[in-house]
């Protein structure tokens, strides 16, 4: 098992959710970094590596990204469908985590190559703990194809 904490990117306009997100995994010290876009649009910047994130050419990807659907500018899903339709993001781990429980959201997050689909709990302890066990399975435990990035 590959024991390597990795960067993980949180893409959510939630100021709060983000922040309980960042105490869950800084708590199992699970990331190394963890960086956040609050948008859709903020997200392809970061991944693409242009405006604000136009510094980080020498990084590498995020081990996983823990996406949120409904945001303003561009919504999660037209942003998986972008990182899944450019080679050389499609590999990386993509976790809808969402508050949304539409089951046309949840069927057109997998169609399009969702690697996991989480609804938020809506009890703050219940939300720490789920990010916990996303973030250990998806920064440590598992096992990504390798992968060469730009």
């Amino acid at each position: 098992m590959n024991t390597e904490v990795k960067r993980i990117l949180i893409v959510d306009d939630s100021p709060k959710d983000v922040e309980l997100a960042i105490a869950a995994l800084n708590e199992k010290n699970l990331a190394n970094e963890v960086d956040v876009a609050e948008d859709g649009e903020e997200a392809l910047d970061y991944l693409y590596k242009r405006g604000k994130f136009a510094g980080n050419k020498g990084s590498s990807h995020p081990a996983v990204i823990l996406l949120d659907i409904k945001m303003p500018k561009m919504n999660g899903i037209e942003v998986l469908r972008h990182i899944r339709s450019n080679e050389d993001f499609k590999l990386i781990p993509v976790i809808m985590v969402t508050s949304s429980c539409e089951e046309k959201d949840l069927v057109e997050s997998y169609k399009l190559g969702a690697n996991s689909y989480v609804v938020k709990p809506i009890d703050v302890v219940q939300f720490i703990d789920a990010i916990k066990v996303m973030g250990q399975y998806w920064a440590v435990i598992n096992q990504p194809p390798p992968i060469k990035f730009k």
